[in-house]
């Protein structure tokens, strides 16, 4: 749990930011980012050293949680689009996920 801190503590500050440029559908979205990118990390943790196989599978693995995380933010928020405005959640996953992508080697180490 530990080398998940810091990466927790940076995703929940960028989904204040949002939050408070985007409303509550952004904030959603960047939750949703938030939970994809540290179950990404967890998944590509153990093989960061290893050989380039496993290293490279559980990497499509992780880029697979944050596409089907994003496909699944759209169905819903396409389908309750009065509740949770399209743009806006869409836009908040996108201002959490990419900061957090930019800096993932650190939080990998």
């Amino acid at each position: 749990m530990r080398p998940y801190v810091p990466l927790l503590f940076v995703g929940l500050g960028l989904v204040v930011i949002v939050t408070g440029l985007g409303g509550r559908g952004a904030g959603i979205g960047g939750g949703a980012a938030l939970v994809a990118q540290t179950a990404a990390v967890a998944l590509l943790r153990p093989a960061v050293n290893g050989p380039q196989r496993p290293f490279m599978a559980r990497w499509l693995g992780g880029m697979a949680i944050r596409v089907l995380t994003l496909g699944g933010l759209i169905v819903v928020a396409a389908t309750h689009q009065v509740e949770l405005p399209l743009l806006q959640t869409a836009l908040g996953f996108l201002g959490v996920l990419l900061p957090l992508l930019f800096v993932e080697t650190m939080f990998l180490k």
